[in-house]
C-alpha cells in the first residue's frame, strides 16, 4: 500500500475538516453519550464528512468515535475532535486525528490541531512532518526539567488505571523532574511529545481513535513508544512515549504505583 499516496488523501479530507473545527469552535454539546461524556454537533458532521470521503476516495473502511465502524483489518481510525470539551469552552487544547491502521500499526498519521495553527503528518518511513516541515529526530531534554503530559485523572469504572493509582501517580511524577500537565485531550499530549514540548507522555484511554494518529507520529519523531506495560503498542492499550530517558523514568514510575496497590490490595 502507498502510504505517502494515503497520507496525501488523509491531508486533503483533514482539510475540510479543519474548516468547520474552526467555523464551530465553542459549539455546545448536543448529544450525552454517557455522564460526563458528549459529542457537540460539529463532532457528528466532521466524522460523517470524513468517513464519507475516505471512504469514497480510498475504498477502505472508516471507524470513527462517534459512529464506530469496523474493528479488524485494513481501516481508517478518525476522531473527529479529540478534547471536546475544550473545544466547547474554547479552549484551543482540541485535535483532528486521523490514521491509517495496517495488521494493527499505523503506517500513517495526522494530527491537526487548528487553533494552535499546526497539522503534524508522517507515513510508514517518514520524518515528522510540522505543517508540511520535516524536523529533527528527538533528543533528551534536560534533567532538570521536563513536561509530561497526563492524559486524564477521570476513571471509567473498568480502568486497569482507577483514579486512586493515577492520584498517587501524579504525586509521584511530581517529585521527579517531569512535570505532570494535563491538557484534556489526548491526542494533544502526544502531538507535543512528538514535538518535543513534552519530555514525555501518558495515554490511559485504551481507545485505537485516541492513539493510533499519535503513535505513528512519535515514531516518525524517533520517541520510544510501549504500551503501558512497556510491551510493543496495539490497539487496545494505553501509550506510554517520549525520549528515551524520559519514557524509562515515566514506565519505572508506573510500575511502582501499580505494584504498590497491586500489593496493598493483597494485604
Amino acid at each position: 500500500m502507498d502510504a505517502r499516496g494515503m497520507l496525501a488523501i488523509a491531508e486533503a479530507v483533514v482539510d475540510d475538516a479543519e474548516a468547520l473545527f474552526i467555523k464551530g469552535f465553542g459549539a455546545a454539546p448536543a448529544h450525552m453519550k454517557t455522564p460526563g461524556d458528549f459529542a457537540t454537533s460539529v463532532d457528528l458532521e466532521i466524522e460523517s464528512q470524513m468517513r464519507t470521503m475516505l471512504e469514497i476516495m480510498t475504498g477502505i473502511p472508516v471507524i470513527g468515535e462517534e459512529a464506530g465502524g469496523v474493528t479488524s483489518g485494513t481501516r481508517w481510525v478518525i476522531d473527529p475532535i479529540d478534547g471536546t470539551a475544550n473545544f466547547a469552552a474554547k479552549n484551543p487544547m482540541s485535535a483532528i486525528l486521523v490514521s491509517l491502521v495496517v495488521d494493527d500499526q499505523p503506517i500513517l498519521g495526522v494530527t491537526s490541531t487548528p487553533m494552535l495553527g499546526k497539522r503534524l503528518s508522517a507515513f510508514e518511513g517518514s520524518p515528522l512532518m510540522i505543517n508540511g516541515q520535516p524536523q529533527k529526530p528527538l533528543e533528551d531534554q534536560s534533567h532538570l526539567v521536563a513536561h509530561i503530559g497526563f492524559s486524564s485523572m477521570a476513571s471509567p469504572r473498568e480502568s486497569t488505571f482507577p483514579v486512586e493509582v493515577r492520584r498517587d501517580l501524579l504525586a509521584e511524577l511530581t517529585e521527579s523532574y517531569l512535570r505532570p500537565r494535563i491538557t484534556g485531550s489526548v491526542g494533544v499530549d502526544l502531538a507535543f511529545t512528538a514535538q518535543g514540548i513534552f519530555g514525555a507522555c501518558v495515554s490511559f484511554s485504551p481507545h485505537i481513535w485516541d492513539n493510533a494518529a499519535g503513535v505513528m507520529l512519535l515514531r516518525a519523531a524517533g520517541a520510544v513508544v510501549t504500551d503501558t506495560d512497556g510491551n510493543e503498542w496495539h490497539p487496545g492499550h494505553g501509550v506510554i512515549a517520549g525520549t528515551k530517558n524520559a519514557h524509562e523514568v515515566l514506565l519505572g514510575t508506573i510500575n511502582k504505583i501499580k505494584t504498590e496497590h497491586e500489593q496493598a490490595v493483597q494485604d
